[in-house]
This record gives structure tokens, C-alpha cells and sequence, in this order.
């Protein structure tokens, strides 16, 4: 069984599916692996360290994709939507593709998927179960996000963010606010806590507080009334607009004293909440920052605009997307590390052995011959229900 590394094609991706490390593992089950050239060169993983150990490299992208019988990408077609068309032709019946899809961004790109015959799994849809952790891209990607969140606000923010007693008297600190206490909004409190500002968080799920506590920050209630907060993989649900409106009135307060806010509410399949008014980006002093981590899908932020940072009244907005490239070499060593687990979870001696029993195997497959057979998606979109899962 070979696994096919093609280098990423979205203009400013860095990242690589597969690092070095991480081949030795896949060798021992029973897989080859083989890249295309210059795959890791952009995450400072160049070929040579590959070959050092036990990978093979080729030279056309069509080679790959012809050689491998998995494909692993971090951004397949669905997520990639400038380049990710291209790599259509060269995916053929019965080939095996593991990466981001977005299956729950466009109906028409996901039935593109199924028309290439090709055994689709996408990442995304990783149960949060405890046998998944080793495999919950998600969470890894999210956690750099977080980071990086808070590094990009503290590098614009005119201000320093550790309280300092100097020749020239005391320095206040930071205020920083987040917004969305999970797997990224977590991250970004650990790591605005670390560079000395003082930080809190708000989440509409009551299950957060302790883990805002755990990190450092101080939990912001507000005196709203939620029901159903949360699904039953641990992600926030969505909220009518009266709740949304409510609460922005009660953040209101808090984001104007703060120097900087940090946005990660994002409700899965959804558009997310906008949580900060223009109004409210209106009453923040000159020069605070806002990072919206939800920028790509509409933003919490009314004023963001995905991909771009602009000036607001005086406050920088940053829609910054795709934080996790940004942070190409461990953000690769992390994808790498969930996508061999997986691939163990799925393989056994090298053979395909898919088990719809399963829940993992289950809820990640999205497209298999030629059909969307993911319930969820189907769901999702209005598609009938399958009377009959079709079988590998």
C-alpha cells in the first residue's frame, strides 16, 4: 500500500501532510510513502531528510497522485477552493484521500469529490471521542491558531503586554479578552497569559469556566439564560438572533476596556455569530487590536474582512486566515502525527480494512463509489438518506 504526499498547491500553504518523522512508523505497518518534490520544503523539511528515511521522492505532482493508493493532503479539494479543481482528473476509483475537505461548505465541490470514484475521509469530521484524540487534526490545527492569535495582536497592539516597573515608572498591562473558550481560544489565553497581560474569556457553554480557570484567565459571566449550549461533540450550538443580540449588548462593556480581543466562536456548518458591532468596535481605544479567528467563514467581528487587516476607528482588525501555515514546521508535525494515526486506525498490515460499524471510520468517509455516503453531510445539504451504505 503506498501513500502519496503531493505538495500543497493553495497560494501560501506551508504546511506538508507527512513529515520525516513520521515515516519510519508508516514503514513498519506495511506502507510505502513517496512525495513529490519540494513537499516539505516550505515547512523547512527538505527532501533529503525523507529519503534519510525510507521515503521515496517524484518529480511530477501526476506521479504521485498515478503511484500512490492513499492520497494525503492538508488541503484537499473542497478546502483548497483556488487550486484544489486541478487535482480532480488525477484521482481515480477506488484511490483513498485524507485531508481537509470542508464537506460542509459547498454540496456541488463535495459531489465533484464522489463523480472521481474516489474514497474520500475528511479530518474535520473526527469524532471528539477519547480513541480519536490521536487524531483530531482540529484541535492541533486550533492550537496553533490560538497561539498565533495572540503573538500577531501583541506585535500590532501600540502597547507592551507584561506589567513592567522601570527607571520610568510602572507599566500597566494588557487587557486581553478572548472570545470562544475553545481548543483556540484556550491556547490563546495560555499564551496571553504567558507574555504577562491580564486576560479573560467568555463562552456561552457553562463547561468552559473551569477550563478558563485551568489556563489562567478570569471567566466572564454574563446574565443571560442558555439552553442547549452545546452538541454532543462538545462544539458550541448555534443561538437564535435575540440571544446574539443580548449578548453583544453585555460584551459590549467589556470588549471597550480591552486592549485587545481575540475571536474564536465558530458553531460548525454555520456562519458564525457576530459578536462585535461596529458599534462596539466604536468605544475601544486608539490602537487596540481585534484578531478574528473566524474571519474566513464571515467572522464574529462585523468590520472583518477574511484575508485582509484593516483599520476601524481607529482599532486594527485582523482577518488574517490560514494562522496554522504560518507556523509551518510544527504545525506539519502535528497534522503528520494525527494523520499516521489514523491511517493505523484504518489500515491493518498494510490493507484497507474499513469497518462501518466503527464510529470513526464512520463519521469521517464522505464520498465512496461516486456516491456522498457521509449522513451527516447528506443531512446537511437535503439529500435523501441512503437506504443502503454502499460497501468497500
Amino acid at each position: 500500500m503506498i501513500v502519496g504526499v503531493p505538495k500543497e498547491s493553495f497560494p501560501g500553504e506551508r504546511r506538508v501532510a507527512l513529515t520525516p518523522a513520521v515515516v519510519p512508523n508508516l514503514l513498519k505497518a506495511g506502507f510505502e510513502v513517496v512525495l513529490e518534490t519540494g513537499a516539505g520544503v516550505e515547512a523547512s523539511y527538505p527532501d533529503a531528510d525523507y529519503v534519510e528515511r525510507g521515503a521515496r521522492i517524484l518529480p511530477e505532482r501526476s506521479e504521485v497522485f498515478r503511484t500512490a493508493d492513499v492520497v494525503v493532503q492538508v488541503l484537499c479539494p473542497g478546502s483548497n477552493d483556488r487550486t484544489g479543481k486541478a487535482d480532480l482528473p488525477l484521482l481515480r476509483r477506488d484511490q483513498i484521500l485524507i485531508g481537509f475537505l470542508r464537506p460542509l461548505g459547498s454540496i456541488e465541490t463535495v459531489q465533484e469529490l464522489a463523480a472521481t470514484g474516489v474514497t474520500a475521509f475528511s479530518v474535520e469530521l473526527m469524532p471528539r471521542i477519547t480513541r480519536a484524540q490521536s487524531m483530531d487534526v482540529l484541535s492541533s490545527m486550533a492550537t496553533i491558531c490560538g497561539y498565533k492569535a495572540v503573538l500577531l495582536a501583541a506585535d500590532t497592539l501600540p502597547r507592551l503586554f507584561p506589567m513592567l516597573t522601570t527607571a520610568a515608572g510602572t507599566i500597566t498591562p494588557a487587557r486581553v479578552f478572548i472570545i470562544g473558550a475553545g481548543v483556540a481560544g484556550l491556547q490563546a489565553i495560555a499564551t496571553a497569559r504567558r507574555l504577562g497581560a491580564v486576560t479573560s474569556a467568555y463562552d456561552l457553554r457553562p463547561a468552559a469556566k473551569e477550563q478558563v480557570h485551568s489556563v489562567g484567565g478570569r471567566f466572564v459571566e454574563l446574565p443571560i439564560q442558555v439552553e442547549d449550549a452545546q452538541d454532543s461533540r462538545g462544539y458550541a450550538k448555534a443561538q437564535d438572533e435575540t440571544f446574539y443580540q443580548r449578548q453583544a449588548e453585555l460584551l459590549g462593556k467589556v470588549v471597550a476596556e480591552s486592549d485587545v480581543v481575540v475571536t474564536a466562536a465558530v458553531v460548525p456548518g454555520k456562519k458564525p455569530p457576530v459578536l462585535i458591532t461596529r458599534q462596539m468596535v466604536g468605544k475601544m481605544a486608539p490602537g487596540s487590536v481585534i484578531v478574528d479567528l473566524a474571519a474566513e467563514r464571515g467572522g464574529n467581528c462585523e468590520a472583518s474582512r477574511a484575508g485582509e487587516v484593516v483599520i476601524e476607528q481607529g482599532v486594527t482588525v485582523i482577518g488574517t486566515i490560514n494562522l496554522a501555515s504560518t507556523v509551518p514546521y510544527h504545525a506539519s508535525q502535528m497534522y503528520a502525527r494525527n494523520i499516521t494515526a489514523f491511517l493505523l486506525h484504518l489500515f491493518r498490515d498494510g490493507k484497507f480494512h474499513p469497518d462501518p460499524g466503527d464510529e470513526i471510520f464512520r463519521e469521517t468517509l464522505v464520498t465512496q463509489d461516486g456516491e456522498v455516503v457521509n449522513a451527516r453531510v447528506r443531512e446537511f445539504f437535503g439529500l435523501p438518506a441512503l437506504t443502503m451504505q454502499s460497501k468497500t
